[in-house]
């Protein structure tokens, strides 16, 4: 079950049974990223688990700081469940990164770059984790929050979902893989559509383009359905569909791009904080 925590920055982790069970594992920090996840786990043999990850910052629309990124690397790199859930607390799934911390980067193209680089690492262990990850998108999924979403095998969105890669607006870009993983997604066209205009889609059109799979009121199901499948076989289907060495060259391009647009528009990110 969702185990919100009213702490900010706080990533609740949570192992669920398909029946509906569950047990808190515990929690990363924002102030402690560094504490591993307990292994307190309740796995049976016959029931299957879920791991339900939630961003937990509803005040800042679960907006993901240094230290967020880096919890939410932990949690999902010390699953041993077959799956693995992401939710929001709160109205939004994710806004992306914490616009106070790419301030934070005064205009520094090196630090820029080290950022988009963590992001990128993060949606890699999303990508190749041994998991099946499944994002349940409620309200707003936008810039990195997107971006994460797409680093998962599974997308669904409940009927009230949008979603966005608003970056251009204040002249940069999502930089967490999002440029390698959006036009293989939806194509090209649709990618670039997005990504100029900077618009934000509902979860119809969401799901004509291929951005979701399905629209659900209730995600969690999707997962659950998921986890009552062998546990290999789950593992190695999304091995053999996730193969692709191209990948890094793609993202050190990416990252590096970002650092030089972070360095030539740090105002237009301060202005949009005022």
């Amino acid at each position: 079950m969702e185990t919100p925590n009213p702490q900010t920055g706080v990533i609740d982790v949570t192992v669920e049974t398909v029946d509906g069970g569950s047990d808190t594992t515990g929690r990363v920090d924002d102030n402690d990223a560094a504490e591993p996840v307990p292994s307190g786990r309740t796995r049976t043999e016959t029931q299957p688990k879920v791991r339900t990850i939630t961003f937990d910052r509803p005040e800042a629309r679960n907006a993901l700081t240094v230290e967020g990124l880096e919890a939410l690397e932990t949690a999902v790199d010390d699953a041993d469940e077959p799956v693995v859930y992401l939710q929001g607390n709160g109205p939004a799934f994710c806004a992306g990164a914490d616009l106070e911390a790419v301030a934070d980067l005064d205009g520094d193209p090196e630090r820029a770059d080290a950022f988009a680089r963590l992001g990128q690492r993060v949606a890699r262990t999303i990508a190749d984790s041994p998991a099946v990850v499944v994002a349940g998108i409620d309200g707003p999924a936008r810039g990195g929050g997107l971006e994460v979403a797409l680093a998962c095998d599974v997308r669904v969105g409940t009927p009230d979902s949008t979603y966005g890669e608003p970056g251009v607006r204040f002249g940069l870009f999502g930089a967490w893989g999002g440029t390698v993983r959006l036009p293989r997604i939806v194509g090209e066209g649709h990618a670039l559509e997005l990504g100029l205009t900077g618009r934000t889609v509902d979860a119809e059109e969401a799901l004509r383009m291929g951005l979701i799979s399905r629209i659900d009121a209730e995600p969690r199901s999707v997962a659950a359905a998921i986890a009552t499948n062998a546990d290999d076989a789950l593992g190695t289907l999304k091995r053999r569909l996730r193969d692709d060495d191209e990948r890094a060259t793609q993202e050190r391009r990416e990252a590096a791009a970002f650092g030089e647009l972070v360095a030539a528009h740090a105002d237009d990110v301060e202005n949009v904080l005022e």
